[in-house]
């Protein structure tokens, strides 16, 4: 469970019980299921789940199902993966259609106090009479509408009597209030579309900050953790509850500050735009800043709540670098990634003196540098080493393999350099080199030192494997508003995807989708989702080292 330390949500909690406004602590996680969850809402469901687990109390997973229109249910399995991929359990699972004929019974209650009215004003006349942040809003001209009136009205926009737009239900508060979200705020409105849970049953559903309170204090909710944005709701939030007048102990609205990490979109509409337009490849793609992006890309959610951990809950937005959270992705998989060796940009190597047709199985080790664990990987006369690792003119400071240098293969013998073969175009095609037979394992009885150590796979015992070379989606920190107009298309990093072929070790071919390795040398890699044992596909999820230069 991630561990959030001390802040101001549970100084909060602790007061209340202290002051027995509440004799128990619940939470819940209410995402709309009209999309993928993203890295920002890792956040708000570890908040969630780790009140309620810090005060021993339930949290409940809520889908917020109030809009037929943009709703799926395949969002809805999607958000349940995502959760348990976390590592969290919920108490219960809701939705907001559950508690349909509550909000009804609520907002009658408002029509029958004369405190909610239906509005003829179209949706663009209601933004027209609402004012400004300096300038007090206009009231509807059907504000004063008899009680009996808006009665029978509402009753016939439930039964279908009218059109979308036509009319809605709006609470009458103060349109000369200075928060705009209580001049006379719609609660209902008119939606000819089938609910995936409810039917046909509705054609009038309430607006999320109606529900939002009414939702909460009908399931138990104790203390209602939402993100900084909703903080001038809250006045709504509570206004409703008291208004209702239908509960004892109204559900506390909390607010903390959302995850914004640079280099990323979160916003659906865009995210869809990325998607629709072949951009990506879709929401799981591994640029993508949603969570089946990022498990598929390799990131342990381990790393994802040690990420959230360290940039802990604060009162005030910020924004985050994109590379802690990288940081925290190979801290964890240093630790936990089995080692294995693939040669990404190969060039053969011939050992002369190495006999033909001989094999030999060495021992590799395979785990982190702090267990002992060793797996076989064949030898033979002919491997693949990185082009990186040869330099026919090296610099001073080159330690890796050149003419007349001898360098260690990982886990098998010195080689030295004797001389290179050549194609038309100048390119090295094959290496010569002898070996000393005496250094099997990677050491010298003689005690001499070598200062490159390379990685190899043998050429008659590799395999070929698509390596998919991930960096970032954008190529400026705010891709929204770099250019002062939104245009984030424009901001897109054109080196964000390179796909290339390598051979790796033949241990890897049973490689499954999801199964990490650090490729020594190279950096992190899991296995994709499009893998086969007919077609091996790897994504890089980091390197070893932030190398990403803004």
């Amino acid at each position: 469970m991630v561990d959030l330390g001390t802040n101001f949500i549970y100084d909060a909690i602790d007061k209340d019980l202290e002051e027995k406004v509440y004799d128990k602590v619940q939470t819940r996680f209410p995402p709309e299921p009209n999309g993928y969850l993203h890295i920002g809402h890792a956040k708000a469901i570890s908040i969630d789940f780790a009140a309620a687990e810090k005060y021993g109390g339930v949290c409940n997973l809520r889908l917020d199902d109030t809009n037929p229109i943009k709703e799926d249910t395949e969002y809805v399995d999607a958000i349940k993966e995502d959760i348990e991929w976390l590592g969290f359990k919920w108490g219960n699972v809701y939705y907001a259609s559950d508690y349909f004929d509550i909000m009804y019974k609520c907002a009658l209650s408002l029509i029958e106090q004369g405190k909610a009215y239906v509005c003829d004003l179209s949706a663009d006349e209601i933004r027209e009479y609402r004012g400004t942040l300096t300038e007090p809003g206009k009231e509807s001209p059907y504000r004063n509408r008899s009680i009996e009136e808006n009665m029978d009205l509402f009753r016939r926009m439930t039964a279908g009597e009218f059109e979308e737009g036509e009319k809605v239900l709006r609470a009458k508060i103060d349109m000369a209030s200075p928060n705009l979200n209580m001049r006379d705020p719609v609660i209902y409105r008119i939606l000819k579309a089938t609910h995936h849970r409810t039917g046909d049953k509705w054609c009038v559903y309430p607006m999320y900050d109606f529900a939002h309170p009414i939702s909460d204090t009908a399931e138990g909710v104790t203390h209602s953790l939402c993100s900084l944005e909703f903080e001038n709701h809250r006045p709504l939030y509570d206004w409703f509850l008291k208004e209702v007048g239908l509960f004892d102990k109204p559900s506390r609205q909390i607010e903390f500050a959302r995850l914004n990490l640079n280099y990323t979109l979160t916003s659906k509409r865009k995210c869809l735009k990325l998607v629709e337009d072949g951009i990506v490849s879709g929401w799981d793609d591994p640029r993508m800043s949603t969570l089946c992006g990022m498990r598929r890309r390799g990131f342990p959610p381990e790393a994802i709540l040690d990420f959230i951990s360290r940039i802990g809950v604060a009162k005030a937005n910020s924004v985050v670098d994109f590379a802690l959270l990288e940081h925290c992705v190979r801290d964890y998989l240093n630790l936990n990634a089995p080692r294995a060796m693939a040669v990404l940009n190969p060039v053969k190597v011939v050992i002369d003196n190495y006999p033909e047709g001989k094999t030999e199985e060495l021992s590799v080790q395979t785990s982190p540098s702090d267990k002992e664990v060793t797996a076989p990987i064949t030898f033979s006369r002919e491997i693949y080493i990185e082009r990186e690792d040869f330099k026919e003119d090296p610099e001073k400071k080159f330690f890796r393999l050149a003419p007349g240098r001898e360098v260690r293969l990982r886990g098998a013998y010195f080689v030295t350099c004797t001389s290179v073969e050549k194609d038309e175009n100048g390119e090295i095609t094959v290496i010569h080199c002898t070996y000393d037979p005496e250094t099997r394992g990677g050491n010298a009885p003689d005690g001499r030192k070598v200062k490159g150590t390379i990685h190899w796979v043998s050429c008659a015992h590799c395999a070929d494997a698509e390596i998919r070379l991930y960096d970032r989606l954008f190529n400026v920190e705010n891709p929204s508003d770099e250019d002062g107009a939104g245009d984030f298309i424009k901001n897109l990093n054109p080196n964000s995807l390179e796909v290339i072929n390598c051979k790796i070790e033949a241990a890897l071919k049973n490689a499954k989708p999801g199964d990490k390795f650090q490729f020594v040398r190279n950096g992190y890699f899991c296995a994709d989702k499009d893998s086969t044992p007919e077609h091996i596909v790897f994504n890089r999820t980091v390197s070893l080292k932030d190398s990403y230069k803004a």
